[in-house]
């Protein structure tokens, strides 16, 4: 009987023993993982910051009687270029483009091409209007 008072003894100490290590917690993979996410958050933060500068259109309306006077570049698919109805050349262009800007102080455009249009006339005549300091350029599609 002693054998098995002695066996049940010890069973209760390895028992214990076992309880003993439940109690204490290893926060060490707890740790690792906290800096994990901490690095992570500071590799992605600044990538969160968008420095593109965009001029977004306003809501404010022109007065009403004083709407701006379009200027309208028309380009044909076989490449000829009208503003406002007169044919031209792409070497007069910046001469309009001058004398355009004398009579309005800040004139907008609009950039007419046919769906069959090379888009190197296209370019050729947005890098005039930037050339000319000419802003306000929209486009339409015929």
């Amino acid at each position: 009987m002693s054998d098995q008072a002695h066996s049940g003894g010890s069973r209760k100490k390895l028992s214990r023993s076992k309880h003993s290590t439940l109690n204490e917690l290893n926060i060490t993979p707890l740790l690792d993982l906290v800096m994990v996410l901490l690095v992570i958050f500071m590799i992605t933060t600044p990538q969160l910051s968008n420095d593109l500068k965009v001029n977004l259109p306003s809501n404010a309306k022109p007065p009403e009687g004083k709407k701006p006077k379009l200027n309208y570049i028309d380009i044909s698919k076989t490449g000829d270029i009208e503003v406002n109805g007169q044919a031209l050349t792409v070497k007069e262009l910046p001469a309009i483009f001058a004398s355009i800007k004398n009579t309005q102080p800040d004139p907008p455009f609009v950039i007419r091409g046919n769906d069959d249009v090379h888009y190197e006339k296209v370019i050729a005549v947005m890098d005039l209007l930037q050339l000319s300091e000419i802003n306000k350029v929209g486009f339409a599609a015929q």
